[in-house]
């Protein structure tokens, strides 16, 4: 459904910290800059990238929003979160564990990076 998520963000060095951390404990390589210095992550198939926004204004986060990044395990959703943390990122909601969904139990992780959206790990349990 998705070609690419992009985020905003106010400080493209410590976001990159974060997130070079965070998705390589889920397996992702470290991002990449582009000509107009833009970071660019790509795994699987998906894109992820972090830009200062376009029209000169500082990034803000989404009120409501969340980005989810799909985890192999519960460990490795621990490992993105505990990797998270030590780089910028800030303990959010409930602590990393299962919770029940209409869509089935899930293994969930929250932060918030340190532009300050809230993004989150993932695993569903298997069938």
């Amino acid at each position: 459904m998705f070609s690419h998520v992009m985020l905003g963000a106010n400080d493209l060095t410590a976001s990159k910290a974060f997130y070079d951390a965070a998705l390589g404990a889920l397996g992702i390589p470290p991002g990449q800059g582009d000509p107009k210095k833009r970071i660019l992550y790509a795994h699987d198939g998906g894109r992820f990238m972090l830009t200062k926004p376009i029209d000169g204004a500082p990034a803000c986060h989404a009120n409501g929003g969340t980005i989810g990044f799909r985890a192999a395990s519960p460990e490795l959703a621990d490992a993105w979160h505990a990797a998270g943390l030590a780089h910028g990122g800030t303990a959010i909601e409930d602590p990393p564990g299962w919770r029940e969904s209409p869509f089935g139990a899930l293994y969930l992780a929250y932060l918030r990076d340190p532009a300050g959206n809230k993004v989150c790990a993932v695993h569903r349990k298997p069938a």
